[in-house]
């Protein structure tokens, strides 16, 4: 089976969905012929037909999800989309493109798009973790400040909410926070955190070859990311590196953190330090552990595969 993955930000950006493509990529190549086309070919409908596909994922919604859209009934392929945006606009418009098939990453994004498809077949497949990268064993990285160390790892973006978590770590009397990641917030974000946590605090940007020893480096995770994140690969990274999680309360990081953290108004500052505090006196290793197998590559790429062998069929 020939597929494509089209992915714009592929070569420039390393968030969650650039993460997701790449590691199913790599699941998909190992029994399909699967190229990911990024930059301007991952819009370019000529050159998305020249490859004479026959599925077409498209990752980044509107005008790409569009005219792949429209090339089906010149390519003859099979178009699917997922859920990487997260629940609003942008997916809804994703919905009204008809897609062969839509992949919806948690339960609450199932149901959610299955009011909305309207004739598109909707299926839920989480995203999942390399374990063999992500581990507690291994080396880690020494960052260099006071421990323990609380770890958030996003772009630097206002939807992830970075400003929360240096609130809340400022109202500990000791403790660090490091946020590792790249985006337009960071100048605001290290004026911040230097003011609010003094020696304490640092941002660092990291190759995803490195993020193993990063997680490892650290004593607990916290991403106080908005309601519409679609998944948040981070947080499984987190529990299979053993961490334990603090995260919003809401219906998909339920799902996904389970019992492997604490779920909290991460609106509310003083909630949201009490909360942190509380992780810290936990030793969540096996509780996290066991709620990272609950997501893998390997369960994923059997859920891709058997999807688009009855795609294929019709």
């Amino acid at each position: 089976m020939k597929i494509a993955i089209l992915s714009r930000y592929q070569e420039t950006i390393n968030r969650g969905a650039e993460t997701f493509v790449r590691e199913l990529a790599g699941q998909l190549a190992r029994t399909h012929e699967v190229e990911i086309l990024s930059g301007d070919r991952s819009d370019s409908l000529p050159f998305i037909l020249k490859g004479n596909y026959q599925i077409v994922i498209s990752i980044n919604g509107g005008r790409q999800s569009f005219k792949a859209s429209l090339g089906r009934i010149l390519g003859k392929y099979k178009l699917v989309i997922t859920g990487q945006a997260g629940i609003g606009r942008g997916e809804r418009f994703n919905l009204l493109v008809k897609p062969d098939l839509y992949v919806a990453l948690t339960e609450y994004m199932f149901k959610w798009a299955k009011k909305w498809a309207w004739g598109t077949k909707v299926i839920k497949i989480p995203n999942g973790v390399d374990k063999r990268k992500f581990s507690p064993k291994g080396e880690k990285m020494d960052f260099k400040l006071p421990k323990p160390v609380i770890l958030s790892v996003g772009a630097l973006v206002w939807y992830k909410h970075h400003e929360r978590v240096i609130k809340a770590v400022s109202n500990l009397k000791e403790g660090s926070l490091l946020i590792v990641g790249e985006g337009p917030q960071r100048e605001e974000l290290e004026k911040m955190g230097g003011r609010l946590l003094k020696g304490r605090f640092g941002i660092i940007k990291a190759n995803f070859i490195d993020m193993p020893k990063v997680y490892r480096g650290a004593d607990l995770f916290s991403l106080p990311s908005w309601e519409r994140e679609a998944f948040g690969i981070v947080y499984i990274e987190a529990m299979a590196s053993g961490l334990g999680v603090v995260a919003p309360d809401d219906l998909a990081r339920r799902e996904i953190v389970g019992e492997a953290g604490i779920l909290t108004d991460v609106s509310d500052t003083k909630e949201y330090a009490n909360a942190i505090k509380k992780a810290l006196m936990i030793n969540w290793k096996e509780r996290s552990l066991k709620q990272s197998q609950n997501f893998s590559w390997e369960k994923a790429r059997e859920k891709y595969n058997r999807a688009f062998e009855e795609l294929i069929k019709k």
